[in-house]
């Protein structure tokens, strides 16, 4: 074959590029339409984007409200996940846990004849007691809340449960804890302004009922009279 047959083959080649990019802008002026300057139907692009989380402080759990519509039955049954390793009768000896007779209100790492860990000593120290928000935290997540504690229990994710539970165990006492106080309303007080203001606008009416009786001749002025398994291990 010839530099003449590479020759042909080339300018075939060349000759179909062509025509293809012909026929490309051909189309493009035949079928190019202008788009509208606003769409018919407008998208908010900005919602499309992902918000962005704002930080917000968790309000604390209210124990007096939880306890209050806490299920002890319900409390009880989730307890029994935990007989393997503890007991809660009055009297009863440790298991592979301290018992948990009068847990709640407990000073921790209290209990005679159980070997605490290290870390759970450690929690102990300032007389720190068993009582319902650290019971919840610690519940939760064990190895979390103390970290080095023996304890092999993962935790009770669920509040419900662990709210049951703390329920249940309150009641483990021939005197049991109070339950927790309300928390305080956050409406705010009344301002000193206003409550001298209120007092002002008081004194005038009375002013004013005095001045209307003393103008009737009839009538006398009237004085004013002032799944877990609580090991803590």
């Amino acid at each position: 074959m010839g530099s003449l047959f590479f020759n042909k083959v080339a300018g075939a080649l060349l000759a179909i590029f062509l025509i293809v990019l012909g026929l490309s802008t051909l189309a493009d002026g035949i079928y190019h339409t202008e788009g509208p300057e606003t769409p018919a139907y407008p998208v908010d692009l900005a919602a499309l984007q992902p918000a962005a989380a704002e930080e917000e402080e968790e309000a604390p759990a209210d124990f007096a409200v939880l306890l209050a519509g806490a299920d002890i039955g319900a409390g009880e049954r989730v307890a029994r996940r935990c007989a393997s390793c503890h007991t809660f009768e009055e009297g009863a000896g440790n298991g592979t846990g301290p018992a948990l007779w009068d847990v709640i209100g407990r000073d921790v790492a209290e209990v005679s004849g159980f070997n605490y860990s290290q870390a759970m000593r450690e929690y102990a120290e300032g007389g720190t007691e068993w009582m319902f928000e650290n019971m919840s935290d610690y519940l939760e997540s064990p190895r979390n809340y103390v970290p080095g504690t023996a304890m092999s229990f993962a935790g009770l994710r669920d509040q419900d449960d662990r709210v049951n539970l703390i329920a249940y165990m309150r009641t483990l006492s021939n005197d049991p804890v109070p339950m927790p106080e309300p928390a305080e309303s956050d409406a705010p007080a009344e301002s000193e302004g206003d409550a001298a203001s209120a007092d002002s606008e008081g004194e005038g009416e009375g002013d004013a009922a005095a001045d209307a009786e003393s103008d009737d001749g009839d009538s006398e002025p009237i004085p004013d009279d002032g799944e877990a398994e609580p090991q803590d291990g």
